[in-house]
């Protein structure tokens, strides 16, 4: 067996190598693209243009991640379970639901570095991982959508987005179902926006069950040009959106806000 091809290693403001010649099959750990470089904001934003996303985790350097195939949700495919559609028209329907995004970005990443990817060992969502995305939000790059119950927070996503181009990163959830209604009011949004492509980066049985598939890196990268051409979405909500899924979902009961209890 032939040895691996070297890793290229990354200087700060370095330009990364073609996402194309990241670590294929044949190799130690395949989508595996190049280690170091910096978490800086001009760094990160370079990274995401050209499908490209760091994942590491404590006492390793930063690495950079390209996997072919990779897991992408399309918004119009989104197909949420008959028990979580149940779940969300009673919740809808209770008023005990509210869906806000970026009221409490903060709140979402430390929610979710509490809550290990599947397989995973404690977190790869680092101290230096939370202020890199904070600097991505302070400039309005990386969104929250949340989840809250009774004025209280219980789940919800982080995400980067750049043009139509949406990026997820990491969710959690407090109570059964809220990632999943985050997860769907961020795909209610996605469409009303025109939206085309979801990065879920990494298969999982939980993604694919909701209609996430694997897409030959080639055409993701295709994708990803051109719809970071596009204008930014506005990243408000607005109830009305529920119409993109089910055109009778959208309540006059949500359109007032729920006073947000102390986290």
């Amino acid at each position: 067996m032939s040895p691996p091809r070297p890793l290229p290693w990354l200087d700060p403001g370095a330009p990364f190598p073609p996402a194309e010649s990241a670590w294929g099959q044949q190799d130690p750990i395949p989508g595996l693209l190049a280690a170091g470089g910096t978490l800086d904001t001009p760094t990160l934003r370079q990274a995401y243009r050209q499908g490209i996303f760091p994942w590491y985790s404590e006492g390793q350097p930063i690495l950079w991640w390209s996997p072919d195939p990779r897991m992408v949700l399309r918004p119009a495919r989104f197909r949420p379970s008959h028990s979580l559609r149940k779940a969300l028209r009673a919740a809808l329907r209770q008023g005990r639901l509210q869906i806000r995004m970026d009221s409490a970005f903060d709140a979402v990443i430390v929610a979710c570095a509490h809550t290990p990817r599947p397989g995973q060992h404690g977190t790869w969502i680092l101290p230096e991982i939370k202020a890199a995305y904070r600097g991505l939000h302070r400039e309005g790059i990386a969104h929250s959508v949340e989840a809250w119950w009774d004025g209280r927070l219980v789940g919800g996503l982080y995400l980067v987005n750049m043009g139509r181009a949406v990026f997820g990163e990491s969710m959690f959830s407090h109570r059964p179902n809220a990632s999943k209604m985050a997860l769907a009011a961020l795909v209610a949004a996605c469409r009303a926006w025109g939206v085309t492509l979801i990065d879920c980066q990494q298969n999982t049985r939980h993604l694919a069950s909701l209609g996430a598939a694997e897409e030959a890196r080639d055409r993701f990268l295709h994708d990803v040009r051109q719809a970071i051409a596009e204008p930014t979405p506005d990243w408000r909500w607005d109830c009305l959106y529920w119409n993109q899924l089910w055109p009778d979902a959208a309540l006059d009961t949500l359109s007032s806000p729920i006073p947000a209890a102390p986290l």
